[in-house]
């Protein structure tokens, strides 16, 4: 058989997968199937059914019914170490290394090459270099501890893993959500080297232009189904939304008639420069990882200790968290699972958190009932997929516990928010509701309210924002007119190069 029979055949094919798990329905009847080099991709919403999909490819579940098929012959692993032996990888989006152990030891976990009953350590570090030389990455030092390289490289290692084991497929599990943008495009460059061997690649994403630039073909799940495939350059954004959601999405950023007010929020912080925002207006602020961005954002928060000069409606307000929620300014950290969310506790817990500091019951008590009540009010209105107020905010999906973060805000009537990567590692649904609330917020007739955001993603802040702040270095730049600049420019000005 020549290669491009190879490539013509199914390298994966999953067929008729059900999974239930007790009286809860995952998967029903999802097909799927991907050449060799090619680069599929799966998006649908938090709770779609492609985790459960890719934990039945790797092992870590066995379907109720169905059938998988690799380069033809039948797949059924009975663990992911098995998976993995029989030529399928995952790249989780929680990396799996053990950050003690050298590059070449992690690259071997699995299948350590022996001599004798020894680790053959000269044997893993031949074929640790030998692997990365193959991926483009040869300044990767096999002898230094894993845990001493960056995001990125300890990415590459993990793929490095399963093309050293002689992976076949290898699924990608959001594996852009901590990394720059340089080491997005050099992930992709990777990829797309990857599927030039033949390997097949699943690449699981929530940024949809990821999706249009590293894959070739897609799937869209919903509800535990398999609701459509398409070639990826022939379907439209709207198109895939529409199948995720169940309903068309006309426009992922809307824009309603906003009138920009008096400034709520003034700050200025030493070193940094001045910004201010308005009521009914959406204020964003770019840069590069490690810019400031955050930094400016906590500091008119308080949430660090940087001197900070801040106004609300032209007080001066304490930079403190507890100030700032009285005086109607929430935050809402790009952080959530280790300071944004008390993840332990109900989501009632969470939403109604700063106004524990006045409590709205009798006698200044706190009433239960009444937190719960309010609390299903804002899991209505934003769509909250969750049992109830008691339950706990750990247990839902990303997608849903940054609804809760959101909510907190409306619960606590601020008239201005600050937003740190409100997105981040959510669905494209859940975004377009967040996108859709923000809106409504700053275009809200009777009271429109002023956000301030910071995000990584320019088509996000060109869509949603009306002004936009580059911070370069630590410092703020002068403020941007949407429409008047194009993302090359703000780019420029990030890097520096204009």
């Amino acid at each position: 058989m020549t290669v491009g029979d190879i490539r013509a055949h199914p390298r994966l094919e999953m067929r008729g997968i059900h999974k239930s798990f007790g009286a809860t329905t995952a998967l029903t009847d999802v097909s799927l199937r991907v050449l060799a080099g090619e680069v599929h991709a799966l998006v649908g919403e938090n709770g779609a059914g492609k985790s459960t999909l890719m934990k039945i490819l790797a092992g870590v579940h066995r379907p109720d019914s169905g059938s998988m098929l690799l380069d033809g012959e039948p797949y059924d692993p009975a663990d992911p170490h098995d998976g993995r032996a029989r030529g399928v990888g995952m790249i989780y989006q929680e990396l799996s290394i053990a950050p003690h152990l050298s590059v070449a030891e992690n690259m071997m976990l699995g299948m350590e090459p022996r001599r004798g009953p020894f680790f053959a350590r000269s044997r893993a570090r031949a074929i640790a270099l030998k692997t990365l030389a193959e991926l483009g990455h040869p300044e990767v030092d096999v002898d230094q501890p894993a845990g001493r390289l960056a995001i990125s490289q300890q990415q590459v290692v993990e793929i490095g893993r399963s093309v050293a084991m002689g992976c076949r497929v290898i699924v990608f599990d959001e594996p852009t959500s901590s990394l720059a943008q340089e080491d997005v495009t050099r992930l992709g460059d990777l990829i797309a080297k990857l599927a030039a061997q033949g390997i097949a690649i699943l690449y699981i994403s929530h940024f949809l232009e990821e999706v249009r630039r590293f894959s070739s073909s897609l799937t869209v799940m919903r509800d535990g189904r398999s609701v459509g495939g398409y070639p990826t350059a022939t379907v439209s954004d709207e198109r895939i939304v529409a199948d995720m959601v169940g309903r068309d999405v006309h426009d992922l950023y809307p824009r309603s008639a906003r009138k920009p007010g008096e400034t709520l929020l003034e700050a200025r912080i030493p070193g940094v420069g001045a910004m201010a925002v308005r009521r009914g207006e959406i204020l964003g602020l770019c840069g590069l990882v490690g810019s400031g961005r955050t930094r400016t954002l906590r500091a008119i928060f308080g949430l660090d200790s940087i001197e900070a000069e801040v106004l609300m409606k032209g007080r001066p307000v304490v930079p403190a968290p507890r100030a700032a929620w009285f005086a109607g300014c929430g935050f809402v950290s790009e952080n959530r699972k280790e300071e944004g969310l008390a993840l332990d506790l109900s989501i009632a817990d969470n939403v109604c958190l700063p106004a524990l500091d006045r409590p709205p019951g009798r006698l200044g008590l706190v009433q239960p009932a009444e937190l719960a009540r309010r609390t299903r009010t804002w899991i209505a209105e934003l769509n909250i997929r969750c049992q109830g107020p008691g339950q706990p905010l750990g247990s839902l999906s990303g997608g849903n516990q940054q609804k809760a973060a959101i909510a907190r805000l409306i619960d606590a009537d601020c008239d201005v928010w600050l937003m740190d990567e409100p997105t981040r590692g959510i669905d494209i649904a859940a975004k377009a509701r967040i996108y859709q609330l923000m809106d409504q917020l700053v275009a809200d007739p009777a009271r429109p309210r002023a956000i301030v955001m910071v995000s990584s993603h320019l088509p996000e802040l060109l869509g949603v924002c009306d002004r936009v702040m580059v911070v370069r270095r630590g410092r703020l730049g002068p403020p941007h007119i949407i429409g008047q600049v194009s993302a090359e420019q703000l780019m420029f000005e990030a890097t520096g190069a204009a």
